[in-house]
């Protein structure tokens, strides 16, 4: 029998850790950009106008860049082939910027020629949108009303989010890969500064492996959950 109790019991030490790894995560991402945003770039040009360099560069022309609201909102989004830079981003050329910047433009070269891991993960979004909110009340509503094969539907409703992390992974280290190899080829950025991109990248990449991290020990949790009962 599941009793309530025991959603505080099995593993509630791995949902203590999991918060400690993201919140670490984030800590360092913040930091380490805060200290690139004040370091200016010896070129003096912004992120948009680096974006819009690289994105050209590779015929990407019809690909917009537009500011968005927020800190560390960057994103590319393939529905609308266009590319956000947060408020820290978007007309400031210190090296964090940049860094940023030629990551997202990483996404869009991805997209542009159909890098097979973001196509999965493409397909996997309205799944995954599906199944993560579903997946934890069904897990709830196994432990209050006594159901087990509610707690079962929802550990592999939640093995989808799992996969969507690690498919996640390698999408996130290639974008980096590609930006860092973009800004040194095209001498946009210097051999050091480069490294001060890398550090920012690198930084940001840490959360993807944190989120991945946590959400491995969550499925782990719901597991030992599920072994613990009669």
């Amino acid at each position: 029998m599941i009793m309530p109790g025991m959603m505080f019991g099995p593993g509630f030490g791995l949902l203590i850790l999991g918060v400690i790894i993201a919140g670490l995560a984030q800590l360092w991402v913040k930091s380490t950009f805060g200290r690139f945003s004040n370091v200016r770039a010896n070129r003096g040009v912004t992120a948009d106008r680096v974006a819009r360099k690289l994105l050209d560069l590779h015929g990407l022309t019809s690909v917009d860049i537009r500011p968005v609201g927020g800190h560390l909102t960057d994103h590319y989004d393939p529905r609308n082939k266009s590319i956000g830079l947060s408020e820290s981003v978007y007309g400031n050329d210190s090296i964090a910027a940049i860094g940023v910047a030629a990551h997202e433009v990483g996404h869009a070269i991805q997209h542009s020629t159909q890098y097979s891991p973001l196509a999965i993960r493409n397909t996997l979004v309205p799944v995954v949108n599906l199944t993560s909110t579903m997946a934890m009340p069904l897990v709830i509503a196994s432990i209050f009303l006594q159901i087990p094969a509610l707690l079962d539907i929802g550990i592999f409703l939640f093995l989808g989010v799992v996969v969507f992390h690690l498919v996640t992974l390698p999408i996130e280290f290639n974008a980096s890969s590609r930006a860092m190899a973009l800004l040194g080829n095209t001498g946009t950025l210097s051999a050091q500064e480069l490294n001060g991109a890398g550090s920012v990248l690198n930084a940001a990449a840490l959360t993807y492996v944190a989120a991945t991290v946590v959400a491995v020990l969550q499925l782990i949790r719901l597991l030992m959950i599920r072994g613990s009962r009669d």
